[in-house]
């Protein structure tokens, strides 16, 4: 019974809308509101007057006690009539009364597709069809009226194609039972020729429609298309209900990072609250991709106890990264849960920022920080040439990081939410501060006196002018205190900024590299320059590190032709290794080389037998940071570094590619089919692997 209580309150609490559908017959109406109802989590009605009547065409009157009447037993409402002008409108606007918001959606569709849909459909519930449809839709098109908010509408949304449906459609089908849209009129599109022309060549022509090639509905639309520009939104031309600044963020570390919902939902409460009078008039939307999230729930719930505006402060179900062109919503700067190495790949919404964003967003990133810490956050301003920028309107990108808790991953906090909700906390108060950096400089509000500088958290943080700083060995130990902190002050200097906030478990190779003899149960051999070491988790049956001893080079990047005698030695030191281990067997084949980007500090020497027979080798990321041109050989390194003074290094979009054998090459769906095949592969290796010496191979007696 409490139950059934409880989802009575939860029905009465929920904002109902009612939605005119508008647009001629074969603009799509019908089909839009099955598309939804089908599988949306809100209670609809769809209310057409074709059939009203039993079956049977019936009055306006008839439709609109129908929308009352399911508006009370808390439904949302499809009103599916053409409603082409406002006197037909007027009369279902005024079902907008206190917890019911009246919206329109616009097919806005070529009169071409109308008319050949209408044409060449059969069994239409109104019996609108063949030749005389045509004509009806001609006539309707001649007179229409488009909406305006000032008719009563709280949100109006225009499609022109079969995409933008698609796109307003999923719009409605993600809304939940308790979700709101903003207001505002969204995609309309100025023109100052008359719309929908050639109507009446069109209508000549309409005889000859249900003999022709059933394409020509789609033709008709791909013409259309082809004659219209694409649309590039601008942020400063935005139209007056999207001039507020608006911030989209992700729930931080709630997902990969498994942080208690609860908690969490608590700290983003706590500091939407805290930062939003200091905002001016800007909004904070938090994010999420999937119907009936919980930390969407939780937020909303306490955001309610707390009587927080919620026209400033709300949730939205939707990509991230498509708010405005399929959610309608205007925002100027989303926050993207990020990794510590401020990088392409992994899941969620990390991935799909940058992959939405383009190689702009990378670059862009790379100027202000190589690194991120958790806690804290770093603002990337969008160049005009990023995708994001031009197709949503977005200029900033705010990267932060959050506490892990997640035990199966490096570096978690073992269930430790005293240090997580702190570390939350810094990095929700650095991602509002940002956008505090950011409202100022575009709306020019007053900055407060007290506000912490964005350096403090890691924004303006350049890695090509530091991160050649040599950290002397004696402090080693208080560097590391201070990277577990979340610091980034150098401890040698409280007025700057290390270079690079290496992420305490990718300090591990530095540190034996810098102290051997600390660590003498893996040290393997070590001299003045060089430390050898068993790799922890080895990806191949025989896999050895070669890890350079100079203070100054972190990764292959950072390799000048002053270190070209050093990387000699390692490549020697290495085929040393090689040789001790085919004398035990002299059936393995080695390759020697380097990351292109390292995932640990420390410039290292992969020597790795081709066998990778291995259950440390998991996944795509493994398999392809050894077997692509990720993986740069020695010989390759060292003669790069003697004839331009550097060395080459590969994207890592390279780790995303085929599973491949390393072989044949032939592709392969997932590690275990591919590691199967790899074992009974007997296949010569590729031709530029047997140049140059690149494989190492005992030679046949």
């Amino acid at each position: 019974m409490e139950v059934k209580i409880e989802e009575s309150v939860e029905a009465e609490k929920a904002k109902k809308i009612v939605v005119l559908l508008i647009g001629p017959p074969g603009s799509g109406k019908s089909t839009f509101c099955d598309t939804v109802m089908r599988s949306s989590h809100r209670p609809w009605s769809r209310i057409c007057q074709d059939i009203i009547n039993n079956g049977k065409a019936g009055t306006k009157a008839q439709c609109l006690k129908m929308a009352t009447d399911s508006l009370r037993e808390g439904k949302s409402v499809f009103i599916d009539r053409c409603n082409l002008d406002r006197e037909q409108r007027s009369e279902f606007i005024k079902l907008g009364v206190p917890g019911v918001e009246v919206h329109a959606v616009v097919l806005e569709l070529p009169a071409q597709v109308c008319i050949s849909r209408s044409v060449k459909r059969t069994g239409h519930e109104g019996n609108l069809q063949g030749g005389r449809a045509a004509a009806v839709v001609n006539k309707m098109l001649q007179s229409k009226e488009l909406p305006k908010v000032n008719e009563g509408f709280s949100r109006i949304m225009f499609c022109y194609n079969d995409a933008d449906v698609e796109n307003a459609g999923n719009t409605y089908n993600k809304l939940g039972p308790m979700d709101t849209l903003p207001s505002g009129c969204f995609g309309e599109k100025k023109s100052d020729t008359k719309s929908q022309p050639g109507i009446m060549k069109f209508f000549k022509k309409v005889n000859a429609l249900p003999g022709s090639s059933s394409n020509e509905a789609t033709n008709a639309t791909r013409n259309y298309n082809e004659k219209t520009e694409n649309v590039r939104v601008s942020p400063a031309k935005l139209g007056s209900a999207d001039i507020v600044p608006t911030l989209a963020f992700p729930s931080i570390s709630t997902a990969d990072f498994q942080f208690d919902l609860e908690k969490a939902s608590d700290i983003i409460v706590e500091k939407a609250e805290e930062f939003l009078p200091k905002l001016g008039t800007a909004r904070l939307v938090l994010v999420d991709l999937s119907h009936g999230s919980k930390i969407l729930s939780l937020v909303k719930a306490k955001a309610a106890q707390k009587n927080i505006d919620s026209a400033r402060f709300f949730t939205f179900v939707g990509d991230i990264t498509k708010v405005r062109s399929e959610g309608g919503l205007h925002c100027n700067v989303i926050a993207n849960a990020t990794n510590w190495r401020l990088k392409p790949g992994g899941g969620g919404v990390n991935a799909a920022i940058f992959k939405a964003a383009g190689p702009d967003l990378e670059a862009a990133t790379r100027v202000r920080a190589n690194t991120l810490l958790p806690g804290k956050a770093v603002v990337v301003p969008l160049p005009s040439t990023c995708p994001l920028h031009n197709a949503e309107g977005i200029t900033h990108v705010i990267h932060v990081l959050g506490p892990n808790m997640n035990p199966n991953r490096p570096d978690n906090l073992n269930n430790d939410y005293t240090k997580g909700c702190k570390t939350l906390r810094g990095a929700y108060t650095s991602l509002f501060e940002g956008f505090l950096s950011v409202v100022q400089d575009q709306s020019k509000l007053p900055k407060r006196s007290n506000q912490t500088a964005l350096s403090d958290s890691g924004e303006d943080i350049k890695e090509d002018s530091e991160r050649n700083k040599k950290y002397k060995g004696s402090q080693d130990k208080a560097v590391t205190n201070n990277l577990e902190s979340g610091s980034l002050e150098d401890t040698r200097d409280s007025g700057k900024k290390m270079s690079k906030g290496w992420s305490t478990w990718a300090l591990a190779l530095h540190s034996i590299a810098m102290h051997p003899e600390r660590h003498e149960n893996v040290v393997l051999e070590f001299s003045d320059n060089i430390v050898v070491i068993n790799d922890q988790y080895p990806k191949a049956r025989k896999h050895v590190l070669v890890l350079a001893r100079q203070e100054s080079l972190d990764g292959l990047e950072d390799v000048r032709k002053e270190n070209l005698q050093l990387l000699q030695e390692m490549h020697n030191v290495g085929l040393k290794w090689v040789d001790r281990f085919q004398n035990e067997d002299a059936s393995l084949i080695f390759r020697l080389g380097y990351h292109s980007v390292p995932s640990m500090r420390q410039l290292h020497l992969h020597v790795i037998s081709q066998d990778f027979d291995s259950d440390s080798l998991k996944n795509k990321k493994h398999w392809n940071s050894f077997t692509s041109s990720f993986f740069r050989d020695s010989v390759d390194v060292l003669e790069e570094v003697k004839s331009q003074g550097k060395a080459n290094v590969a994207s890592e979009d390279l780790l995303k590619g085929e599973l491949r054998c390393n072989r044949c090459r032939s592709a392969h769906p997932n590690i275990p089919k591919l590691k199967s095949h790899v074992r009974s592969c007997r296949s010569q290796f590729p031709d530029h692997l047997l140049q140059n010496n690149r494989l190492v191979a005992r030679p046949e007696t």
